[in-house]
């Protein structure tokens, strides 16, 4: 029984370290998005680097119409086509917090039901934006994180690396349990 018990809690860690380094993909297209660092924002066709940017959200640019109006493919190609050209702020504002929520959330520990949930969200329409998959007619690493984070939010209790324990017992979650 002690050899499963330890090889459970080893398990626990390691399903920690995949949670931080999930969040922190999430954090980082936020901030590169928000700031255009020159990884996903802010390179032109040439691959050169422009830091800060016209792209990058603080300074105008559009997080999401680049990709909704030029890179989406498959079936649902107009619904997100459409989505990028009657461009009214919103799908940036709602994009750019669901990175927020699900990078603090899984980099941090907190409300990892609300992280895990808007992350699934986020992914799902993220490979439905991209039908069908190059490398697999169905499966891509979206829906290989979108497991993940059922995974993360399934062992949450037994969360390692991260604040859940003082997290659990703030006055708000204790208000809006949904914050778990």
């Amino acid at each position: 029984m002690a050899i499963i018990n330890k090889n459970a809690s080893r398990s626990f860690y390691a399903l920690a370290l995949a949670r931080i380094f999930l969040g922190f993909i999430f954090l980082w297209a936020f901030v590169d998005k928000l700031f255009g660092l020159g990884f996903a924002t802010c390179r032109d066709k040439l691959d050169a680097v422009h830091i800060g940017c016209s792209q990058a959200w603080v300074h105008g640019g559009s997080p999401t119409m680049g990709f909704l109006t030029h890179a989406t493919s498959g079936p649902l190609h107009h619904v997100y086509m459409q989505l990028g050209t009657n461009h009214s702020g919103l799908i940036d504002w709602l994009f750019m917090l669901g990175l927020l929520v699900v990078g603090l959330g899984l980099t941090l520990g907190v409300f990892i039901r609300l992280a895990t949930s808007v992350g699934a969200v986020m992914l799902l329409l993220m490979w439905s934006s991209l039908l069908w998959p190059s490398a697999n007619p169905f499966v891509d690493e979206h829906i290989i994180y979108i497991f993940v984070l059922a995974t993360i939010n399934l062992a949450n209790s037994q969360q390692r690396l991260g604040l859940r324990g003082k997290w659990i017992k703030s006055q708000l979650v204790q208000k809006v349990p949904i914050l778990e």
